[in-house]
């Protein structure tokens, strides 16, 4: 299979994935405690259950008894253990720690049974075990030599370039999964080698194609495509520590520049849904009852003269193709932006460059964030200690309402907390988020078993497990 993205500083670590090709490697090699399916439905896999006590700080998980590594040793408790000490490490902390600030001790009662021992009730901590950068390893756990569960056995890795892998002889869920005996994962510096490999058949299956592109490759009779509905986001970053994005109504001039319905035209052609501003459409606590925000041009001058450019002023936004239409999105903004005074100069750099040391410094530039709920999105993303705070968000009152709706056991009372946020993020945010576009795919006619995620992961969820080659009739 194809992505587009990846660069040198591609990785095998199961805790640190960040490009697209990361993850799709990480979730074929390893699995977590729980996992969200395509419905987005939370279910248990490597556990069998995981109950919260009635003050939800400690959350006990059974364990499965007859899963295995790869290299045949039986996954146990003090596995588990182990997964969580290096997740959390205060001297190496992963990509998930931040939504583990909670937990202070993961106990082995046997071997097929954990306690987390929570600082704070968390009724949500169930969500956080099911993030695909959680992972469970072995105790002597060493990247260069990635052992995990997962259905697929490391054979070879180029950073950048490839990564094969063999099928699991001894994989725990049975029914013959999964079906192929190898995968390979290609990486692609641009869509249009992307797209040539698959319809030269150098592939057999491409990741997150151009949705301005769907219906000149779904008329190639050799290919399927698999359009799916998601709570992904595909945002501009404005530091909000850093000028002019340091006053919130230049923020709020911004937001108000985009025409959303032209730009999930123009750059998802028409493949998504219009967005306002706020992550986790998914949320039970979503704030649905925001009124929805359009382009208005006179109010965007009004804020901008207030904020003292009266004239308008000029900002470098950086890009780079780190997800399908992502360039595209920074050229339609610099053509709308423009009608309000803001004149947008495009710094476009390769992946590898925009994950590099500048990440999290650059002023004005993208991401792309796949679905999650609310609460382990902020862990990720908008709190000073999120490792991904890309806006350098640091509201106390948002932050007091996320823990408060964190602790909070009453489902009820955590929806409105989560709301109110949201509020907030609404009004003063430094993220523009316009849309959340479908996640499309494509695939030879003999590729069988992939269904539509509401993850917004490729290829359905990447779980290749589930795949297999027929014969085309």
């Amino acid at each position: 299979m194809g992505l587009s993205g990846g660069g040198a500083a591609d990785s095998l670590d199961a805790h640190s994935p960040v490009s697209t090709t990361d993850i799709a490697r990480v979730l074929n090699l390893y699995e977590g405690l729980l996992y969200r399916d395509e419905n987005y439905e939370l279910h248990p896999l490597l556990a069998t259950r995981a109950t919260a006590s009635p003050d939800a700080r400690i959350w006990t998980v059974d364990l499965r008894t007859d899963v295995t590594f790869h290299d045949g040793r039986p996954m146990t408790g003090r596995d588990v253990a182990a997964t969580f000490r290096r997740i959390t490490d205060p001297k190496d902390p992963k990509t998930g720690a931040s939504s583990l600030a909670i937990l202070d001790q993961v106990v082995v009662l046997n071997d097929f049974k954990v306690e987390f021992r929570l600082n704070t009730p968390t009724a949500t901590f169930d969500d956080s075990l099911g993030q695909y950068s959680l992972g469970i390893v072995p105790e002597d756990y060493d990247p260069a030599n990635p052992i995990g569960t997962g259905p697929f056995i490391y054979r070879s890795f180029s950073p950048g370039r490839s990564s094969l892998f063999a099928r699991n002889e001894q994989y725990w869920r049975g029914g013959n999964e999964p079906y192929l005996d190898e995968l390979e994962i290609l990486n692609f510096n641009d869509n249009d080698a992307l797209i040539n490999a698959l319809l030269s058949t150098q592939v057999d299956a491409i990741g997150q194609i151009p949705l301005a592109l769907l219906e000149v490759i779904d008329a190639d009779p050799r290919i399927g495509i698999l359009n799916s509905e998601t709570g992904m986001w595909m945002p501009f970053s404005m530091r909000v520590d850093k000028p002019p994005f340091n006053d919130k109504r230049v923020r709020q001039a911004f937001r108000l520049a985009v025409d959303r319905e032209q730009m999930i035209e123009q750059v998802l052609s028409g493949n998504g849904r219009v967005g306002n501003d706020l992550y986790s459409p998914f949320d039970p606590g979503y704030a649905s009852h925001l009124p929805q925000r359009v382009q208005d041009i006179s109010k965007a001058k009004e804020l901008l003269a207030e904020a003292g450019y009266p004239n308008g002023l000029s900002v470098e936004l950086v890009t780079a193709p780190i997800q399908a239409g992502a360039v595209e999105a920074a050229q339609v903004f610099a053509e709308q932006a423009a009608a309000a005074g803001i004149k947008v100069n495009l710094r476009r750099v390769d992946t590898t460059t925009f994950f590099g040391d500048g990440y999290l410094q650059w002023d004005f530039a993208q991401s792309f964030w796949y679905t999650r709920n609310f609460l382990p999105q902020v862990n990720n993303s908008s709190l000073p200690t999120s490792p991904f705070n890309e806006t350098h968000w640091d509201h106390p009152e948002f932050a007091q309402l996320v823990a408060m709706a964190t602790a909070s056991v009453d489902p009820e009372k955590r929806n409105r907390l989560i709301s109110q946020a949201q509020e907030i993020e609404y009004d003063e945010g430094g993220y523009i988020i316009w849309g959340h576009p479908n996640q499309a795919d494509a695939y030879q006619q003999y590729v069988a078993g992939l269904v539509p995620s509401r993850t917004g992961l490729a290829l359905s969820g990447f779980e290749f497990r589930r795949v297999w080659l027929g014969k085309v009739l």
